[in-house]
């Protein structure tokens, strides 16, 4: 609501005292602006609007002087192309930024304005962006920790659906993103300071230590045959999803959590009655899992409560307090220096470097054939082939598809809209509005609706202008397909396909889960704050990789590739759920025990990744000692000690997952080097 009143008031400002093209101009730039109003910390939403209503601007002002001269325009859009691909290295919103300014640039040259008017259209852009950024942190004040608890109450949410759903052992890891975003916004460069902070910070602490809970028992649900056992761990599944849910509400809304205290008071008796289930059971199996199960229900009874307790904005665990009071943001999350990010990424193996230079090419030539052939409004082409074009061929292909017809179904609305309302300057008003709403609405539900509501509403824009929908639509539609086929035959010619790429991110996820690994096994709990996050970070990018070559025509190699990658992907989700099971120990009061059959079996199980790493990274074949021996021995020592109670059963249970995921990950990537390297093929891009 707030985009679209910062959208349309200008404008309507400037129909009132006669300076359309005055109004044009902020409305423009409030349009470039608004697509950085994106949810984070109020400082970092100023900082990143800012930067993208200044930078537009300067694109404007840019635009303007070189319109009138095709040499330096073409040279200056390929330049722009060429900025804009790199910035994909920076993230979708540095990316989207230089996108924005690229289309800017292109529109200004266009108005065939002097030289004299640049300054002054340029600083009406940046005022328009301005004051879009305004309004966007204008609540600060009023609700300085909205971001953080909105932030966690995602969380919350997404934890109420892994206790709902409980995913199986083979999936990743949920509340992946969640987690990461609020991580960033509590301990990031741009957080807020403050004692609610303190609070905020215990919460994320305590719903990691509920998440690791909640995927031990979900995991033990899916292996216990018994059922009685059964319902009742899915009992306490289903009051835990009650009780989160709850939390989640009163986190949105500000509020004591008395629904959630209410749904906690029961909690014990199911605990209760889980201890009583497991006392009589036969199969020797089912008695060794429910009573890891007990005591990971007791574990997150006790988290739950603490949760709960500390929801209510005030804090009844001084010690988390103290252990997070100076945590920074985990290295696998703080953002590096833009400058070396870029210049490490300036080589052709690079996917940034290789979409910037097709960007250049593919817009200096649309520009330069646009201009040399003269066809009217005929920047439609090269903002068409910028939009489209993107780093990978799903992306691509998508994009493409999406947009015309996006454009095609919203050059019917927009001009259907313009014919009927051409006279009345108010009625054109509200139906931008309007549409302009729904844009913002559903852009990230389904572009192809997003862009069809943009379309109508640039139609009514350009009918301010005096330009007619019928013109509208024809340029429109001729600028779409040319800029699509464009963009397309560009990448045609010079694709960037996963392949091998899919190779590297497995290693890197391999790598991030061993350091993980390690630190559990080593007791490091200290080591787990880093490692859990670098860990997330390398699944989302592996994950991506893999969409990405889903994406990918669907070739002899490609299927096999991407059989592989899912199999090897699902078999490290479980190496990982295995782990988490035993970082869950690592609170108890007993911990893992010191024996010098664990330690070996650790540092077996660091080598036999490492291996596996090395294997992937460098594409060759993988010979592996099985880790099963090791295994037995801990196993068999764990049984002697009378003291080991429900840890040590954890601990071997834990441990013969462990190994069984390293082996398979050994197996399958042994198979997909000894029968032919199907990422050969597929690397030559």
């Amino acid at each position: 609501m707030r985009n679209t009143v910062t959208v349309v008031a200008p404008l309507a400002v400037g129909v009132a005292i006669d300076q359309i093209p005055a109004g044009l101009a902020m409305t423009v730039g409030a349009l470039n602006t608004m697509f950085t109003d994106l949810p984070g910390p109020y400082r970092l939403r100023m900082q990143r609007m800012f930067l993208a209503a200044a930078s537009a601007g300067l694109a404007a002002l840019i635009g303007i002087l070189v319109g009138p001269y095709t040499a330096a325009f073409v040279v200056v859009a390929a330049l722009f192309g060429a900025i804009g691909g790199l910035l994909v290295a920076l993230g979708p919103v540095a990316a989207r930024v230089g996108l924005t300014n690229t289309i800017v640039m292109m529109i200004t040259a266009e108005m065939h304005l002097s030289p004299g008017n640049a300054p002054g259209v340029a600083a009406l852009i940046l005022a328009g962006g301005l004051l879009q950024m305004l309004m966007a942190v204008a609540a600060w004040p009023l609700q300085r920790y909205r971001p953080e608890r909105f932030a966690l109450a995602t969380v919350l949410e997404q934890l109420a659906e892994t206790a709902r759903t409980r995913p199986d052992s083979s999936q990743p890891p949920p509340v992946t993103q969640a987690a990461t975003e609020a991580l960033q916004l509590l301990h990031g460069e741009h957080r807020s300071r403050g004692i609610a902070v303190q609070s905020f910070r215990i919460i994320a602490e305590l719903c990691e230590r509920v998440r690791i809970d909640l995927l031990s028992l979900g995991d033990l649900h899916a292996r216990i045959r018994e059922r009685d056992v059964l319902a009742r761990i899915d009992a306490l599944l289903k009051a835990s999803d009650a009780v989160l849910r709850h939390l989640a509400e009163a986190m949105y809304n500000a509020e004591p959590p008395l629904r959630a205290e209410r749904d906690m008071a029961g909690f014990d008796v199911l605990v209760e009655t889980l201890a009583h289930s497991r006392r009589d059971l036969a199969d020797p199996r089912d008695r060794r899992l429910s009573r890891i199960a007990l005591a990971r229900a007791q574990g997150l009874a006790g988290q739950l409560r603490s949760l709960v307790r500390n929801s209510d904005w005030a804090s009844s665990r001084g010690e988390i307090r103290a252990e997070l009071a100076e945590a920074r943001l985990p290295a696998a999350l703080r953002p590096g220096n833009p400058l070396q990010t870029l210049r490490a990424n300036l080589k052709l193996s690079s996917i940034a470097l290789r979409h910037a230079l097709r960007s250049a090419v593919c817009i200096g030539v649309a520009v330069a054939c646009e201009r040399m052939l003269q066809i009217p409004h005929g920047v439609w082409i090269p903002m068409t082939a910028a939009i489209v074009l993107k780093p990978d061929f799903g992306g691509t292909m998508q994009f493409g598809v999406l947009r015309v017809v996006g454009t095609l179904i919203g050059l019917l609305i927009g001009t259907a809209i313009a014919h009927v309302a051409m006279d009345g300057v108010a009625l054109r008003l509200t139906l931008m509005a309007l549409l302009c709403f729904v844009f913002r609405l559903l852009v990230q539900v389904n572009y192809a609706v997003g862009v069809a509501m943009l379309t109508a509403m640039l139609v009514l824009l350009l009918s301010f202008e005096g330009v007619a929908p019928a013109d509208a639509v024809e340029m429109r539609i001729v600028g779409t397909v040319l800029g699509s086929v464009l963009a397309l035959i560009a990448y045609a010619l010079w694709p960037t396909w996963e392949g091998r790429r899919i190779t590297n991110a497995m290693a890197t996820l391999i790598d991030a889960y061993r350091d993980h690994v390690r630190a559990v096994l080593g007791r490091d709990f200290a080591a787990l704050y880093e490692t859990r996050s670098a860990a997330r970070t390398a699944r989302t990018n592996a994950l991506a990789s893999l969409e990405r070559l889903r994406a990918e025509p669907k070739r002899g190699p490609t299927k096999a590739r991407l059989a592989w990658a899912e199999s090897f992907l699902a078999n490290a989700h479980r190496l990982i759920r295995a782990t988490l099971s035993l970082e869950a120990l690592l609170r108890d009061e007993t911990g893992l025990p010191h024996m010098p059959e664990l330690d070996a079996f650790a540092e077996q199980t660091d080598r036999a990744l490492g291996r596996i790493v090395d294997a992937l990274r460098e594409d060759r074949p993988l010979t592996l000692p099985s880790l099963r021996p090791s295994e037995r021995q801990l196993s068999d020592a764990l049984a002697r000690l009378t003291d080991a109670g429900a840890t040590g059963i954890a601990l071997a249970d834990a441990c013969d997952r462990i190994v069984d995921a390293i082996d398979t990950l050994a197996h399958l990537l042994q198979r997909e080097t000894t029968t032919g390297t199907t990422a050969d093929s597929m690397a030559t891009a």
